[in-house]
Formats: structure tokens, C-alpha cells, sequence
């Protein structure tokens, strides 16, 4: 007979305790742990289906050939997956209600299923009826691409069996459950033993999976953080819904960059991929304007270009606001406190509110210099010139230090028709050969103080 088990599991981290508490010890999150029945067998098992039954082999034997990749005929999709899909890798992609996970998967098996290979699309939360409604909106008409609504994990490894599918989807992971376990679906014991029978599916097979999972308040992928662990590459889509774009993100790559970012624009036929995302994140930029400024940020290995905005207006609070969206709001104050140490700018009464238009989060030091001519800029009521890119990190003693990457960032002002380039004087030296943008080397606050106003 089997003995069971009552424990009580944290639903955002895992931690397990044998009572009921209201916070979790582990997470600090409030009313998340649910009662839990385990049932451990009273003998060992006889069968053991993990592993892979190979022999150890001395390191210099192992062979280090990649397998090729697939593409999915989707550019941005496959550069953030580093260069296409691997065969026997498990993806897990998280986002927030109806941001268009299912919609990019659906996109993506359809060029897949187009090239020849076979496709299991499954989804716990939709019937066949309400996936091929927007099949027909997205226009995807492969017969490679296989559609079965299932919520049994038994039953869905039966499929997998049967089909051998080359690429396989579950929309999502928190909905498929396996009735020997006694918990509820979407519960820890439950997504884990979901998940670690897709995954050791794929790798004994070379499937490749992607698992869709929901995402709790804080925007982390539920079931909980073990869930990271278990899978190959972890991406995110991101989005504003008052815009139309759509930025899919790797946080884990094990084949890859984890910087890489693929940018979508939402439109009535599902998502298109943007090859040019600063001229779309430039496109509406107000000239000759004082609070705006231009700066270059690096995604992994693409540049990218955003307008920052400032606002500074007098305050009549004892304390001023200092609101930051898109941008760190500790570096957003440290980067004031030294504007207002080296330049004698006097904002200990002013509300200071800094942006990132578009949406797009940035979290480099070399957007830094741009944070800091917005505000200047906004205080002293006077533009910055419009065809004008700043980039550098600011030190506490107000000097400019040199940031990576400075001629990929360059190159790209230029692309887009910018004619100067204000970059730290340390990388300005060893670009002198690019004569287009004109770059304009600072050491300093001061320095920069004075070419821009």
C-alpha cells in the first residue's frame, strides 16, 4: 500500500512545509500555500525509465559537433533562440494573458509544418474549434500541423508516441495533469511531473517542446522558479497593450545569447516581425523639443535606438516626485544627485519624471549620458539638436567612462540619418576612423555641458 502525505506547497516557490502558514518563509507571499497529497510507494520501483543507459567515455573521446539547427522561417524568432530551434531542446516561453504566445507558436509551427516537419500543437485551455478559428485568421493551412485539445498527461504522451511528432507545443503547462498524482491541475507536484515527463520525452527522442507557462502578479512564470531550471532556453514576451509592438525576450539560452531580443508588431493578421525596431521606436519622436533625447542601447548583439523623456517642473511637495518608467528609478536618482553636485543644477525642489517612450525597459550604464542630458535638458528649457545620440556610462565624480560595443552603436545612428554621435572620449579614440556620424569625445559632465547647450 501506498502511504500518503499531506504537505502544504508554496504555488510561487515550491517551498514545502507539513503546516499551514499565511505567509511563505521563503518567498514572503501571502496565502500561497496549498494542501498537497503526496503518495510515496512502501517498495522501490522496479522499473526506472530515466537516464540515458550510456557508459561513462574519457573527455577527450566526446564528440563536440552541434547538431543542426531548424529555422522556423520567422528571423526574429530563430535570433533569439540562437540561430534556430534545436533538436531535443525544451523551450518555455512565459507572457501575460492574451500578450500572442499562442498566436507567435502558431505562426512559428506553421512555417515549421511548411518545410516538412510534423507539428503537435496542444492546448489544455482551447478546443480544436477555437484554434482553428484563429488558424484561419492568421492564415495557417498546413496539414503537417496537428491540433489536439488534451488535458491528460497520459494520454498526451500516448499521442506524442503514436505521431513521433518532429515539434511539439503545450499551451499551456499549467493545465495538463496526471491523475495518479492526488493534487489539483496547475499545482506545484502537478506541473512538475508534467514537465519532467514532456522534457525527458524530448531529450530521449530529440523532440523539440515548447511549453507555454502563465505568469503570477510579479510577472515571474508560475509553477514555480524550478520550472527555469528544468528547461533548456526560458523566453519572455513582453508588451504595452496601448501598443502594438511586441518584444520577445531570453532570460536562459543554453544554445545561445541570453541578451537577444526578437521584436513583433501586432497586427490584424497575427505578428510580423520588425527587421528595423529603432526607426518604429523613432517614428512618432517629437523634434526640437526640450526633455528628448536619443540614445542607443544593446540587446544582445543588436542596437537599438530610444527616445528618453524628461520632465522637470517645480515641486509643492516637502518631498518632489522622482517617477521612472522603462528605467531604473535608483540609477534615474543617483544620475540626479551628481547632475546636481557637478553642474549646479538646483532640483532638490523640482518633480523630475523620466521615460522611456515606447514602452522598452533599458537597463544599461551607457544609456546614462542620455538620462542625464534629458533631465538638463528639461530643466534648462532648452532642446537637444535633434540629430543627435548620446551614449556613456556617468561616474559619481561626473566623469564619462567608456561603455562596450561603441562602434555597433555608432554604426547604427548612422543608419538611421544621425549626424553627431556624443560618445565617452576613451571610445571616440579608437573609432577614429568612421568619419559619418561626426563623434564628439567627452571626459566629462562639463565637456558635455557645454556642446550640448
Amino acid at each position: 500500500m501506498a502511504k500518503t502525505k499531506v504537505v502544504y506547497a508554496c504555488q510561487s516557490c515550491g517551498y514545502q512545509s507539513p503546516k499551514w502558514l499565511g505567509k511563505c518563509p521563503d518567498c514572503n507571499q501571502w496565502n500561497t500555500l496549498v494542501e498537497e497529497r503526496i503518495e510515496r510507494p512502501s517498495h522501490a520501483r522496479e522499473e526506472l525509465t530515466l537516464g540515458t543507459k550510456e557508459d561513462p567515455s574519457p573527455i577527450p573521446e566526446i564528440s563536440t559537433a552541434e547538431e543542426g539547427r531548424v529555422l522556423s522561417g520567422i528571423g526574429e524568432f530563430d535570433r533569439v533562440l540562437g540561430g534556430g530551434l534545436v533538436p531535443g531542446s525544451v523551450i518555455l516561453i512565459g507572457g501575460d494573458p492574451g500578450i500572442g504566445k499562442s498566436t507567435l507558436l502558431l505562426q512559428a509551427f506553421d512555417a515549421l509544418s511548411q518545410r516538412g516537419l510534423t507539428c503537435l500543437y496542444v492546448s489544455g485551455e482551447e478546443s480544436q474549434r477555437q484554434i482553428k478559428m484563429r488558424a484561419e485568421r492568421l492564415g495557417v493551412t498546413s496539414p503537417n500541423l496537428l491540433i489536439l485539445s488534451e488535458t491528460s498527461l497520459e494520454r498526451v504522451i500516448d499521442h506524442i508516441r503514436k505521431i513521433k511528432p518532429s515539434v511539439l507545443v503545450i499551451d499551456s503547462i499549467q493545465t495538463i495533469f496526471s491523475p495518479s498524482l492526488p493534487s489539483a491541475p496547475g499545482s506545484i507536484s502537478q506541473v512538475r511531473e508534467s514537465s519532467g515527463s514532456i522534457i525527458i520525452l524530448a531529450k530521449k527522442g530529440g523532440l523539440s517542446a515548447f511549453l507555454i507557462g502563465h505568469v503570477t502578479k510579479d510577472g515571474s512564470i508560475a509553477g514555480p522558479r524550478v520550472l527555469e531550471h528544468m528547461v533548456d532556453t526560458v523566453l519572455y514576451f513582453e508588451g504595452e497593450r496601448g501598443h502594438n509592438f511586441r518584444i520577445l525576450r531570453a532570460v536562459k539560452n543554453r544554445f545561445g545569447s541570453t541578451n537577444e531580443i526578437g521584436v513583433f508588431e501586432m497586427k490584424e493578421a497575427g505578428l510580423r516581425e520588425v527587421n528595423n525596431p529603432s526607426e518604429l521606436f523613432l517614428s512618432e519622436r517629437p523634434l526640437q523639443v526640450p526633455g528628448s533625447t536619443v540614445v542607443c542601447s544593446m540587446e544582445g548583439t543588436r542596437p537599438i535606438l530610444v527616445e528618453l523623456q524628461a520632465l522637470v517642473s517645480p515641486s509643492f511637495l516637502a518631498v518632489p516626485r522622482r517617477t521612472t518608467i522603462g528605467v531604473d528609478h535608483n540609477r534615474v536618482a543617483l544620475l540626479v544627485a551628481v547632475l546636481e553636485k557637478k553642474m549646479g543644477a538646483k532640483l532638490f525642489n523640482q518633480d523630475i519624471f523620466v521615460n522611456v517612450a515606447g514602452g522598452v525597459y533599458v537597463d544599461e550604464p551607457a544609456v546614462d549620458l542620455g538620462i542625464i542630458a534629458a533631465v538638463a535638458s528639461s530643466y534648462q528649457e532648452k532642446a537637444v539638436e535633434p540629430k543627435t545620440v548620446l551614449f556613456g556610462e556617468v561616474g559619481l565624480a561626473g566623469e564619462i567612462r567608456g561603455i562596450a560595443q561603441a562602434e555597433a552603436r555608432v554604426k547604427e545612428a548612422g543608419k538611421l540619418g544621425f549626424k553627431r554621435c556624443i560618445l565617452p572620449l576613451s571610445n571616440s579614440r579608437q573609432l577614429s576612423h568612421i568619419k559619418n556620424p561626426e563623434l564628439i569625445g567627452v571626459g566629462s559632465l562639463a565637456e558635455c555641458w557645454e556642446i550640448l547647450f
